[in-house]
């Protein structure tokens, strides 16, 4: 995921599990209840966005789930936390540097039968059709699937509710990766109205954009989008007025 994120994003992620993560008490209540297999990966899970939000210089501390089970980052923080079988990753940034942050990672296996027909659009399915053709290495469905969901992640903390899987019109590109694989980029055409808050990081055009990678068995997927700046407020010598 490093490969495919901003140096303002600090990223916590692991091949595997790291050893017995510690959990708090108010998280080891969150999945008191779960099977083992749930319990390492939110346990791993948290384990690397501590890593992550470390680097930022924030100390240890509980991370709820929230609306729809979305981590509770601590203030001035956006970011992101998946996992798939043998590896975890989680990402973070200050919301000075990104409005939203989404990140999804999935196993290189084309999707369960029905899944492809599911999430996609018809104009979607046909343009995997042809980049299947043109680079059959890459599991194109999944891909898809992993690409929705990083900009659902990115989307929901602005919006605060919903975006299916058919709210979005995804454009994928690729090209070979000098460190390995195949890489590529995304763009994803919001088909909804625009919440303010979305409006305010996309503009009119309500795209999103994205980066992508297949290699080592995993397809990655991330969107990374910068906060936009505000204009420095105009320098006045003492006592001089500004024009209004």
């Amino acid at each position: 995921m490093r490969r495919l994120l901003p140096h303002e994003v600090a990223v916590g992620e692991v091949r595997g599990e790291l050893t017995a993560p510690p959990l708090f008490p108010e998280e080891e209540a969150v999945v008191a209840r779960a099977v083992e297999k749930r319990r390492r990966e939110f346990a791993t899970g948290r384990r690397c966005a501590r890593l992550a939000l470390a680097a930022l210089g924030h100390a240890p501390a509980p991370l709820l789930p929230g609306t729809r089970g979305a981590p509770g980052w601590p203030a001035g923080v956006v970011g992101a936390i998946s996992h798939c079988d043998g590896y975890r990753v989680a990402a973070v940034a200050r919301d000075t540097d990104l409005a939203a942050l989404g990140i999804d990672a999935e196993p290189a296996l084309p999707p369960p039968g029905g899944v492809l027909e599911a999430v996609s659009l018809p104009q979607e399915r046909a343009a995997l059709d042809r980049l299947a053709r043109e680079q059959p290495a890459v599991p194109w469905g999944r891909l898809l699937f992993s690409a929705k969901e990083s900009v659902y992640k990115a989307w929901f903390p602005l919006a605060g509710r919903m975006l299916g899987f058919g709210d979005a019109h995804l454009r994928l590109s690729w090209e070979p990766d000098p460190a390995g694989g195949v890489r590529g980029t995304f763009t994803a055409r919001l088909l909804v109205p625009l919440p303010p808050a979305v409006a305010a990081v996309t503009g009119p055009g309500g795209e999103l954009a994205g980066r992508w990678l297949a290699d080592d068995g995993l397809v990655l997927t991330a969107v990374a989008e910068p906060a936009r700046r505000r204009s420095p407020a105009p320098r006045t010598a003492p006592g001089t007025a500004v024009p209004g």
